[in-house]
């Protein structure tokens, strides 16, 4: 059975070899297959040595198994959880690269208590506006400050062991978080500035070019 099934791969081999060259010299597929000089031979003499198409794969391509994973990227409530009229909790996401660039404002300003507020206000080209700034949270450590009641925290974690970097933190408040819920806070690097962005509003019906504004579905 080996020798037969080492047979088909050098046949198999060389009709790969041909169709490639034939393809470079622009001649008919006809013309390249290999005309063995001796009988394609079963690959099985006998049905106890018939050759499944698994065991046939496994001849052609070793095994390769992957371990590697990428490191999960969460968003938690850390203070003050909300729900919805339907009870659903509201949440938003932070992107990866918001969160990068929030640590990295943390970092250099050695603030661990940093934070990025997101409020949404009446105003701009389409009826609501969002606003954000930079804010300080009371330090984790202290038990005599909370943070404001109508404040809910939100923290971007990434699996790691490293606790010894801060994460990033976005605060929105009660009437904020109704409209902006569902969506996610991104970092956007473009030719005209680069900044922070609500994108994905799910309550959002259109929003300006700038993405600074937008209108809701009544």
């Amino acid at each position: 059975m080996a020798a037969s099934l080492h047979r088909f791969i050098r046949l198999e081999f060389e009709r790969s070899r041909c169709l490639r060259a034939c393809r470079k010299a622009h001649r008919p597929y006809s013309s390249c297959i290999p005309r063995p000089s001796f009988a394609r031979a079963s690959l099985a003499t006998s049905p106890s040595e018939a050759i499944t198409p698994r065991q046939l794969a496994h001849s052609r391509a070793p095994n390769r198994s992957f371990s590697a994973s990428p490191t999960p990227f969460a968003t938690t409530i850390t203070a003050n959880p909300r729900k919805d009229s339907s009870g659903n909790t509201m949440t938003i996401d932070i992107t990866p690269r918001a969160a990068a660039r929030l640590r990295e404002i943390m970092s250099r300003d050695a603030n661990p208590d940093l934070a990025l507020r997101i409020s949404v206000e009446s105003g701009g080209c389409h009826g609501f506006q969002y606003l954000m700034s930079l804010t300080n949270l009371p330090p984790s450590s202290s038990s005599s400050t909370a943070v404001e009641e109508e404040d809910t925290v939100f923290e971007s974690t990434d699996g790691s062991s490293n606790t010894a970097e801060p994460s990033a933190k976005v605060v929105m408040d009660e009437p904020s978080l109704e409209l902006l819920k569902g969506s996610s806070v991104d970092y956007t690097m473009e030719l005209i500035g680069s900044q922070f962005r609500v994108v994905g509003n799910p309550a959002a019906r259109s929003s300006c070019g700038c993405g600074t504004s937008f209108d809701i579905a009544v």
